[in-house]
């Protein structure tokens, strides 16, 4: 579990506020990923303060200047994972594969105490770790990533390896639906049923768009459940914004099975302003509705 399982009430407000502070990003920086945040902001917020087991952080609580690409001479840089604290074997993993949803997980980082609220002063400014698209560098990521079936991969081996070295860690891949088109994925998840990792669980944020549109109308990838299942995983299907639903799809065993949480999202959860815009992969604020958007969010 988290350091300190925080109640219903405290992640739902850690949800709205994750909500509210990409709201503030999208005002202020001509735009931001702010309906992944609205469609993952209680998902994300779950892990964090309830259902993952981390180590207390050693990663810095404030920004940091990055130096640039990473090279064969220059790999003396914070990681990503350093805020999840120190790499024991009983410790969870998470890889987030939607590296799109950087905002979201700095903003947790910060509502779970392992980053300060100063850090995100420095989002998506240049020469700074805290991206707008997460990498190996970015707090809370463990590599980089995008959303193309690479990260499941990589969080699927790193499964194997803990079965094989009988370490009794948890890994977790959080990826989006839009994903779901990329064969590698599918390759992936018959080969992890196949090895029976059962230490594996996908999340993923059903959010129902992509960068083109609403899912449905570009690749329809459902039904996922059934997809699933016949590819020999545990399956389940919840609201994506019920807390308790979250953490109990987490806590579910599957012996002998990976495990994949379909998160049924709205694009536009807690910000209903957001209805007639969806499906928006990136959002910036138009400006005959800026008004209505800052007076919105002075009442959140």
């Amino acid at each position: 579990m988290a350091e300190e399982a925080k109640s219903t009430e405290e992640i739902q407000a850690a949800a709205n506020d994750i909500r509210k502070r990409i709201l503030r990003f999208a005002l202020d920086r001509n735009g931001c990923y702010l309906t992944q945040a609205c469609s993952s902001a209680e998902i994300v917020s779950t892990l964090f303060l309830r259902s993952l087991k981390f180590n207390p952080s050693i990663g810095d609580r404030h920004a940091q200047p990055f130096p640039g690409v990473p090279s064969r001479d220059n790999m003396d840089y914070p990681k990503g994972w350093y805020y999840y604290g120190e790499l024991t074997p009983d410790r969870d993993r998470l890889f987030v594969s939607c590296c799109h949803y950087a905002a979201v997980i700095y903003c947790a980082l910060v509502e779970a105490g392992r980053m300060d609220e100063d850090a995100l002063d420095k989002f998506n400014v240049d020469g700074w770790n805290m991206e707008m698209i997460g990498a190996e560098h970015s707090p809370g990521f463990e590599n980089t990533a995008g959303s193309l079936g690479q990260t499941v991969s990589i969080a699927a081996g790193v499964a194997h390896a803990y079965k094989m070295e009988g370490k009794p860690g948890r890994i977790f891949c959080m990826l989006s639906d839009g994903e779901l088109q990329e064969g590698q994925d599918w390759e992936c998840f018959d080969l992890a049923s196949y090895l029976k990792l059962d230490n594996f669980t996908v999340i993923a944020d059903i959010n129902h768009q992509q960068l083109e549109g609403w899912t449905k109308d570009c690749v329809d990838i459902e039904p996922l459940d059934k997809r699933f299942e016949a590819f020999g995983w545990k399956v389940l299907r919840i609201n994506g914004h019920d807390i308790d639903a979250i953490d109990r799809a987490v806590q579910t065993p599957h012996p002998m099975q990976p495990m994949v949480i379909l998160c049924d999202t709205n694009p536009a959860q807690g910000i209903p302003l957001l209805e007639d815009m969806v499906p928006k992969h990136f959002v910036r604020i138009p400006a005959d509705k800026k008004d209505a958007f800052e007076a919105f969010y002075a009442q959140m």
